[in-house]
């Protein structure tokens, strides 16, 4: 399932429901079906969001003969909640710069 978070100012931001609820949990949000996020909570939802930690890359492990693979293999890649997260700050910033909410399942 997904979630879709909304703003008058930007466009819609489709999300992955597991993805969203941790995210709602980071700005101190219950994960929830409906909600709202206004101007006024968006500077800690920024910050939040913001001290996400980093996680370290892990360089590829070498082939048998040595050599890093050619390519990488994508279904072993990690994405930290951190990158997850980059759309909804970009999305709040822009909201929070035209004075509007965010809204997700309405």
């Amino acid at each position: 399932m997904a979630v879709k978070f909304k703003s008058k100012v930007t466009g819609d931001l489709l999300m992955l429901t597991s993805h969203a609820e941790a995210l709602m949990r980071v700005i101190g949000r219950e994960p929830s079906v409906r909600g709202i996020l206004q101007p006024e909570d968006m500077p800690a939802a920024l910050a939040a969001l913001r001290a996400l930690p980093t996680e370290e890359e892990t360089p590829p492990e070498p082939d048998e003969d040595g050599q890093a693979p050619a390519s990488p293999s994508f279904a072993d890649e990690h994405v930290s909640l951190r990158q997850r997260a980059w759309p909804l700050i970009q999305m709040i910033e822009r909201a929070q710069a035209g004075g509007a909410s965010i809204v997700w399942g309405v």
